[in-house]
């Protein structure tokens, strides 16, 4: 088997302990340590980012026993308490492949208008406190969905800084964009997400403003992977549609973005993100004989133009072989694939969301899907 020149792409994962901000599953410390102990049985690097949802609070959870959901009411303290046992259980386990952050509510001015006072008092200064506990801790901070002057607002919070990492962070001002550069802030550019449909990231604007931005893929719902290299395709083409010029972000430039980069945003730089001695032997070979990988010329270019996650043959996360020939070492697939299906099937019927899966009346010939225009305008979601 032929190989390419191995590179230090991602074999880290952010994840969020939940989605959205009002469905952190941060009331109790179990969940977070069963996230990390699954990663940790296969072998990879995960940063977990844990926090409180938006007021108002108690909100309501539930645990399923027997079949059957017992629900408790959650409260913002009984959350910063689940936040600081799993840093003070997991941050930092196994030779620093499994580590904690701290996420937090987007805040913006329509928020004011939304919380009452109380409630949006409340969500400040929560803000704030989850800030200053990751930067005592020395912990990533990170917020998602930064989009329309919620990073004014961020930086008006006093929650910005080296330690803070804010994903999409679309539609910002030239101002938003200095103040990114300025506080040392990082962005996580997710090219592939919706948010990235309705607003776009100024990725070349903030890279030239000193920032730093690194290459996420919002995980792989509804319509996207968690395929890296797709990712970096899309990044490329959709910021050099926006100028019209080809030029933009050449293929080196986006590799970085999701490499070395993405290693500086996680205060990671100093281990890995790049093959260099003295750091972590984290890499990621590529099986490079394959039709739409030849002629066997250009490696770097045909790596980052060409190449996708089915391409992968071998990772290798700090010196311990993960994959090998396609195949995990350290877990049956096949049994985590059928559990996976079981809980889905299962999810479907308890909350009554199998009608969801029928295809859609505007699947097939027709030029707009009315039935996501209707979902969105349902959600509040509207193009910027």
């Amino acid at each position: 088997m032929a190989m390419p020149p191995p590179s230090s792409t991602p074999t880290t994962a952010v994840a969020l302990l939940g989605g959205g901000d009002t469905i952190m599953r941060c009331d109790e410390p179990v969940y977070g340590e069963a996230h990390l102990d699954g990663v940790a049985e296969v072998g990879t690097r995960s940063v977990l980012a844990v926090g409180a949802t938006r007021p108002p609070f108690p909100r309501t959870y539930a645990r399923f026993e027997n079949g059957e959901a017992k629900e408790h009411a959650t409260r913002f303290e009984d959350m910063f308490a689940t936040c600081q046992s799993l840093v003070e259980t997991q941050h930092g386990r196994l030779g620093k492949r499994l580590n904690i952050a701290l996420i937090t509510p987007t805040l913006r001015a329509e928020h004011e208008a939304g919380l009452g006072a109380s409630d949006l008092a409340d969500a400040r200064a929560q803000g704030r406190r989850m800030s200053d506990f990751a930067r005592e801790a020395g912990l990533v901070f990170t917020q998602d969905g930064h989009t329309k002057g919620s990073v004014a607002y961020a930086k008006e919070l006093g929650i910005l800084g080296p330690h803070a990492l804010l994903s999409h962070s679309t539609a910002l001002t030239d101002e938003e964009i200095a103040i990114v550069a300025d506080t040392g802030t990082h962005i996580v550019h997710n090219p592939s997400a919706v948010a990235s449909i309705l607003a776009r990231c100024p990725v070349t604007e903030l890279l030239e403003a000193g920032a730093n931005v690194c290459l996420g893929s919002d995980a792989t719902a509804p319509d996207r992977s968690g395929d890296m290299f797709r990712h970096m395709q899309q990044c490329m083409h959709y910021h050099r549609t926006f100028h019209h010029d080809p030029s933009w972000l050449p293929p080196g430039r986006v590799l970085e973005m999701c490499t070395v980069d993405a290693a500086r945003a996680l205060g990671m730089a100093d281990e890995i993100g790049s093959l260099e001695a003295g750091k972590k032997a984290d890499v990621v070979l590529l099986d490079w004989r394959r039709p739409h990988l030849y002629p066997a010329n250009m490696p770097l270019f045909r790596l980052v133009y060409f190449a996708n996650g089915n391409d992968v043959d071998t990772v290798i996360v700090d010196g311990r072989i993960a994959l090998r020939g396609r195949k995990a070492m350290f877990v049956n697939e096949d049994a985590v694939l059928d559990t996976a299906q079981a809980q889905t099937e299962w999810m479907l019927d308890y909350c009554g969301f199998r009608p969801l899966l029928e295809t859609p009346a505007s699947f097939w010939g027709q030029v707009r899907a009315m039935d996501q225009v209707e979902a969105r305008s349902l959600s509040g979601l509207k193009k910027n």
